[in-house]
């Protein structure tokens, strides 16, 4: 390989700078010139030299270049990446100016793998790259938001549409219990995907997703998958140049649910104590369309960015700097549901000798984020749903409606107001690298990653009083006077408004050395990485309740501001942690004439995740590719490039909680002696010393084909077995595994399979074309199957349905993970003959009632066990489809983004099933006399079974989204000149502009807390629909 390659092994945006120069030879000629580029400007740090000699030269800031050549009949190659490599013959001339064009060659690309790079031509793994204008261009706060649809293979859910809300990624399905996110790093440095709010889209040149066995060098975290992201570099030798960017937007809501209205939900309310066999409770039904709690709760919001980009070189150096700023306000709440982030990027490179390069990534990021409850019984969106539509935000002396009739909804506007959730976190994440060339073959390399938090938390919970009989007063009336809490016989103290702090650290260091050798012999190539990481992960956590505030206000929300008396009541707590991983891995990589390539690769972990018996890991991994289109016999010509490849391998995962096979005093230890009562310890998490990695094997065979120089085509088809699954199973407390406050050991038990198919298309028209168009399409099938669980164990119960209902999710074998488990519907009872005809004893029914499937065959539907229940869907889709188009016509542009996503159920449970309680207008189809409906069971307030978690709960969630549409102007190169600019963008975008679907609920991309509770939408914060405009600037 040549050193232009070798270079880019370590460093894949910088370009080659030739440290030996070409010796002189008789009859030499010097020749000179300048190099531009397909706009005719200069264009430094292009490879010059004699093709097939080693050395050379690169142009300077200015684009000019300088070599000398042995005579008339020698060549010079001219070479840069991105660019089409040139042979011009000097022909005795002494002055080339060359001009350069845009490569089209997507085969000659580089991406990144684990420890090193190669080009796409020479993968022998499932690895995608997208490109970071693919992700600037959507204007998306978070980079996995911006991925969703672009990669086949790779989920993307939603956990929260608010300003700073997460998302979960998943690569080839859910394969266990606990994290199933994939490892990621940037620039090298871990990061968890909860961090990645730190991360500016704009700073990203590159990211790179593993997807198969090939991603073992990782090691035990690797099973999941692995994202590489490659910040933004400079250049050598180039100028610099000032990139501006800002854009500023207004955010709405996509969808609002079609609820009830004050006319409609009192001839319901009305109709359904009447058949209870109570009075109406509306005298006037004539009430028109009352309070639109909805319009009371959402709101417009604005969103801008603000961006800067410096880069360049100089003949030893490069840089890249970079800074941003970002704001975001809620859809819901406004600036009580915000976040905003300043952050700042250094990347320097330095060539300290013709042999030694440093290099030192630095990125600072602060950030503040508001949060509102949200997506579970009690929040706002929650409450939204469930208010009366007959009652005012306001009551007539002025303060807030009550909502008196349920408990358990508050009035949610009032909610608002008296939510004060705050955090603040400053991160910094640096790396400095050294990397030494020992000879032209052999590099060695040492790097240092670090990755600080530090988290600030307030949460400040005034006295409050939303009503009688509410579960989330905390006052006792609506004068707020506080509490009275019962220290002692007869002695009381207040307790009120309280404020709860906490600061928490994280420090990740990892340490890494490695050696690469790359040596190539007549038509073979040998290539190996051997390596040894140390990685360590430390969190110091500390936090405090402090109680009455004074004049329960959150101007005084600090706990050294409390007046609790002699601080009883307050409270304070603490906690630690530290895990290691310590690793070696080697990798060995043989090709013949790039041609047939084969690779290998082991892993050792340890992990202090484990006890003795298991803290070692070995996870070793075989790849390889045949490059069918290069053999002689190969004579299809609209196949223009044709790869064969295939991967196997085991990876692991130790993603559980610190000390899990170890015995802790973490259980509820109260105890009484001499008739009083005594805070001790206890234990709370049996011990389970054998506890071992769980291993992923996983199947790789695809094929990569260019038809015409043009079309880009992959496909994968996969098989990823998942064994041993970490996690803790519901063990009774009557046989002693644990007692009161405790928690179930931790053991190996449960095996999950995914299989599926990839499939990715790619065209584009060659750039420097004024007129132009691109697409990129991808498609996914996964099939999500349990194979195995615990030894005398059915099934493990998940989420439940309602407030204390039936549990609805379900880990089974032979069944999706978290599936849906309940009761079949079939119709609704027509009438009373109906009924007593029925072949099927089903206890209580009525006319109007739902008819459910007997399941066993026994004559009766079983409400006291689980003999009538069945699968009722997967939240889990299986099929998605991503497509990009774009369009270029004379410095227009038009693009737009779609992502589907088939095949998935969601439980829609944010219906409180409460007499009083509102509802979605599709219950004005319910069954009556007059409209005898077979879909929509009557309603009533008295007690029936309509209300058990059934297949009337759930709906289809599929959808086709178009997450972006964008269109944008680049001014003339001319008129730019004028203004002394290189490039100018204006441009209008709008994100999630539409949403098809036939899901009632706020947004069908339902993300979940975890793999048994994904799904379940409890009044989902929704992805905001976002007009915004923008312009971006060169110069």
């Amino acid at each position: 390989m040549s050193k232009f390659q070798k270079f880019l092994f370590l460093f894949p945006c910088f370009f080659v700078l030739v440290i030996f120069s070409q010796t002189s030879y008789a009859q030499s000629i010097l020749v000179t010139g300048t190099v531009f580029d397909e706009n005719k400007e200069s264009l430094p740090g292009v490879s010059v030299k004699i093709p097939g000699k080693n050395g050379g030269v690169t142009s300077d800031l200015d684009g000019k270049y300088s070599i000398d050549v042995n005579g008339e009949s020698a060549s010079l190659e001219f070479s840069y990446i991105g660019y089409k490599t040139q042979v011009v013959l000097v022909g005795g001339r002494n002055q080339i100016d060359i001009s350069l064009s845009l490569s089209s060659e997507a085969l000659d690309e580089v991406v990144v793998i684990g420890y090193g790079t190669t080009r796409v031509k020479e993968l022998t793994g499932a690895t995608v790259q997208v490109k970071g204008e693919s992700v600037e261009r959507l204007n998306i706060p978070r980079m996995d938001q911006a991925l969703q649809g672009q990669v086949s293979g790779v989920t993307i859910n939603t956990n929260s549409g608010s300003p700073g809300g997460s998302s979960s990624i998943r690569i080839r399905g859910l394969s266990t219990f606990g994290d199933n996110d994939p490892l990621i790093l940037v620039d090298g440095v871990v990061y968890d995907s909860e961090g990645l709010n730190a991360l500016n889209p704009n700073d990203i040149a590159s990211i790179n997703v593993l997807k198969d066995a090939t991603a073992g060098i990782y090691g035990v975290r690797a099973a999941n998958g692995v994202i590489i992201i490659e910040t933004k570099k400079g250049q050598k030798g180039a100028k610099p140049k000032f990139e501006v960017g800002s854009y500023y937007g207004m955010q709405s809501t996509s969808n609002k649910l079609d609820l009830l209205n004050a006319a409609e939900y009192a001839l319901i309310k009305n109709e359904m104590f009447i058949r209870g066999g109570g009075q109406p409770i509306f005298n006037n039904t004539d009430l028109k369309m009352g309070s639109n709690w909805q319009d009371s709760i959402f709101q417009d919001a604005p969103i801008q960015s603000f961006n800067l980009g410096i880069t360049g070189g100089s003949k030893n150096s490069s840089y890249s700097i970079g800074g941003n700023y970002f704001s975001q306000d809620g859809i819901v709440g406004g600036p009580k549901s915000n976040f905003d982030r300043y952050s700042a990027r250094v990347n320097l490179v330095n060539s300290l000798t013709e042999k030694l390069t440093l290099s030192s990534i630095l990125l600072f990021t602060h950030e503040e984020r508001s949060t509102l409850s949200e997506n579970g019984i009690g929040s706002v969106l929650y409450n939204t749903i469930n208010a009366f539509p007959t009652r005012n935000v306001h009551s007539i002396d002025g303060n807030y409606e009550y909502l008196e009739e349920v408990g358990d909804i508050i009035n949610p506007v009032a909610q608002i107001e008296n939510t004060h959730n705050r955090a603040l976190v400053n991160k910094l994440v640096g790396k400095q690298e050294f990397e030494y060339k020992i000879t032209d073959d052999l590099s060695f390399t040492n790097r240092l990653s670090y990755n600080y938090a530090m988290v600030d938390s307030k949460s400040f919970n005034p006295l409050v009083w939303y009503g009688p009989g509410k579960y989330a007063n905390s006052a006792i009336n609506a004068n707020l006077d506080p509490v009275q809490v019962e220290i002692a016989d007869s002695v009381f103290l207040e307790r009120g408004a309280s404020v709860y702090e906490q600061r928490a650290t994280y420090v990740d260091l990892n340490y890494e050395s490695f050696l690469n050798y790359i040596k190539e012999i007549d038509d073979h190539t040998i290539k190996s990485t051997l390596g040894t990481s140390v990685f360590r992960r430390k969190g110091d956590v500390l936090n405090g309740t402090a109680f009455n505030i004074p004049n329960n206000s959150v101007n005084f929300a600090d706990i050294s501001a409390n007046t609790a008396q002699s601080g009883y009541l307050n409270s304070t707590g603490s906690y630690e942690f530290e895990e290691r991983l310590l690793s070696t891995f080697l990798r060995l990589e043989y090709s013949y004439k790039y041609k047939y390539i084969l690779s290998g690769i082991i892993r050792r972990d340890g992990s202090t995740k484990f006890g003795p018996n298991n803290r070692f890991g070995y996870f070793p991994s075989v790849s390889g590719a045949w490059i069918i289109s290069d053999e002689s016999f190969f004579n299809v010509k609209p196949i223009t490039f044709l790869k064969l490849r295939t991967s196997y391998g085991i990876s692991g995962n130790d993603q559980i909680a610190n000390f899990a096979y170890r015995a802790l005093l973490n259980g509820e230890g109260v105890y009484v002696f001499d008739d009083i009562i005594t805070t001790g310890v206890a234990i709370g998490t049996a011990s389970n010393p054998d506890l071992k990695w769980e291993t992923t094997r996983q199947f790789n065979i695809g094929v990569d084909l260019q038809l015409f120089n043009a079309f880009d085509i992959s496909a994968n088809y996969f098989i990823k077995n998942t064994n041993d699954l970490l996690f803790s199973p519901d063990v009774s407390a009557l046989i002693g595994s644990y007692g009161p406050g405790g928690y179930p050991p931790i053991i190996n038990a449960g095996n999950v399979s995914n299989k599926g198919l990839e499939f990715e298309l790619a065209y584009a028209t060659d750039p420097i074309n004024p007129i132009g168009f691109n697409v990129n399409f991808n498609f996914t099938y996964i099939d999500n199957m349990v194979t195995a669980i615990p030894d005398g164990v059915d099934y493990l119960p998940g989420a439940g349905f309602g407030v204390g209902g039936n549990t609805a999710t379900r880990f089974e074998v032979g069944f999706p993970i978290g599936y849906f488990f309940g009761y079949e519907t079939a119709g609704i009872f027509q009438n009373q003959a109906q009924i007593d005809n029925h072949t099927v004893d089903q206890q209580g029914a009525q006319i109007g009632d739902l008819i459910f499937v007997d399941q066993d065959g026994d004559g009766e539907i079983n409400f006291s066990n689980n003999t009538d229940k069945t699968m009722l869907g997967s939240p889990i889709p299986k099929f998605m489809f991503g497509t990009v188009l774009g369009f270029n016509f004379h410095g227009f542009d038009l693009s737009t983004n779609l992502y589907a996503a088939l095949g998935q159920k969601i439980i829609r449970n944010y219906e409180r099933q409460q007499p009083y309680a509102n509802q979605l207008d599709y219950v004005l189809g319910r069954w009556t006399a007059d409209n005898p409906s077979n879909e929509i069971p009557a309603l009533t307030t008295a007690i029936n079974r309509n209300g058990v978690f059934s297949d009337y709960f759930i709906e289809n969630g599929s959808f086709l989204r178009i997450r972006n549409v964008q269109i944008g102007y680049v001014l003339p190169k001319e008129f730019c000149k004028k203004f002394r600019t290189e490039y100018v963008r204006f441009y209008l975008s709008a994100n999630n502009l539409y949403t098809f679907t036939n899901y009632m609920g706020y947004d069908p991309d339902v993300g979940g807390g975890g793999p048994l509770s994904a799904g379940i939408d409890y009044g989902f914060y929704p992805q905001a629909r976002t007009i915004m405009g923008g312009i971006n600037i060169k110069f």
